[in-house]
């Protein structure tokens, strides 16, 4: 037999290496031990399918609800002021009717503007109905690309959650911009009405659909998916504030001194 130590040849009868000392046995029972280690750190790919942690489940717990294991309170108090006003702010978009237009009124709207134009030009080559189109999928794609890089590329959960309120916002903003489509009442970026212009993207693109007649019931549509999915994203923003709550740094929490065999 063959030392598996030194690989000395020898007598398969003798107990120990007659070149380097070791025990035979003792070499077999810490390979056994080695191996039945190894067998116990596998992963049992043999499990009951019942007992395995659902996909979604841990996509949701490791990307979705993560948080830091150290929270900056000062950090922790400034998302917690975002969280305030958007909750309040949000409260009021989704109990105001698109009729009165509140979102077109907001400040808001201002800074979705621009990604709504610049959507018409980035779709412009791919025809005068997509052209038409890109300034609402600019202005509802942006956000999401804000959520997208929170999510994976910053693991930001926390801003991921405002950046789908955003998205949802953006929803209502062009639910007035829908409901207009027959009426063209809605002042235009140039300062007039579609009445008096052509250039309402959303009388067209429902033309040229044939679904001029659905311009409320889309309009209102769009308003709810707004708000629904605000409320998710006002729901999830608070399940991160709570855990994040649980890991602030706070330092020692309490200071105990003693003096003169008093514990203050």
């Amino acid at each position: 037999m063959l030392c598996p130590k030194c690989q000395w040849e020898q007598d398969e009868t003798r107990h120990e290496c007659m070149r380097c000392g070791i025990v035979f046995a003792k070499v077999i029972e810490a390979s056994a031990r080695a191996s039945s280690l190894l067998k116990a750190d596998r992963p049992n790919t043999n499990r009951n399918p019942a007992h395995q942690e659902a996909w979604w489940l841990v996509l949701v717990r490791e990307w979705m609800l993560r948080v830091e294991d150290s929270i900056n309170p000062l950090y922790f108090a400034g998302r917690v002021i975002v969280f305030v006003v958007l909750s309040v702010w949000g409260w009021k978009l989704m109990i105001t009717p698109l009729e009165t237009n509140y979102t077109g009124e907001s400040f808001l709207h201002l800074i979705n503007l621009p990604f709504h134009e610049a959507g018409h030009l980035i779709f412009m080559p791919f025809g005068r109905f997509m052209m038409v189109l890109g300034g609402t999928l600019g202005q509802i794609l942006i956000p999401v690309i804000c959520l997208g890089t929170f999510l994976i590329k910053t693991r930001d959960a926390f801003g991921a959650s405002v950046a789908l309120w955003w998205t949802a916002e953006n929803f209502m903003d062009i639910a007035p911009y829908i409901n207009d489509a027959r009426a063209l009442e809605l002042m235009l970026l140039g300062g007039v009405t579609g009445r008096e212009v052509e250039g309402h993207d959303w009388e067209y693109l429902l033309t040229k659909l044939g679904w001029l007649s659905y311009d409320h019931l889309l309009a209102r549509g769009s308003y709810r998916v707004g708000t629904i999915v605000m409320a998710i994203a006002l729901l999830w923003g608070g399940i991160l504030l709570i855990k994040q709550y649980r890991h602030l740094d706070l330092g020692k929490r309490t200071s105990r001194r003693v003096r003169g065999g008093r514990v203050r």
